[in-house]
């Protein structure tokens, strides 16, 4: 079993283009059923807007391809598949 707060601390990288997405800043939860649906990474305005989640990535559960010791690797076309919230 891995904890939530394991999986903060791994590196997570697009295997499509190699990209480091960053450290998983949340998680889209749902509480009724008890399972992770999203990963929420900060997006590439992180510093400027770190109080806001407008430009956060969401990378759905079913994205990710391998949980690693050090990495979380997850398969996203860079172009057309990053969702971002309040889109």
């Amino acid at each position: 079993m891995i904890k939530i707060s394991d999986l903060r601390t791994r590196e997570v990288v697009n295997v499509q283009d190699g990209r480091k997405l960053g450290l998983i800043k949340d998680f889209d939860l749902d509480v009724d059923k008890g399972r992770i649906n999203a990963l929420v990474l900060p997006g590439p305005n992180r510093l400027i807007n770190f109080f806001t989640r407008k430009d956060d990535i969401i990378v759905p559960w079913d994205r990710i391809v391998k949980i690693g010791r050090d990495v979380i690797l997850v398969e996203i076309n860079p172009y057309n598949e990053i969702h971002h919230l309040n889109e």
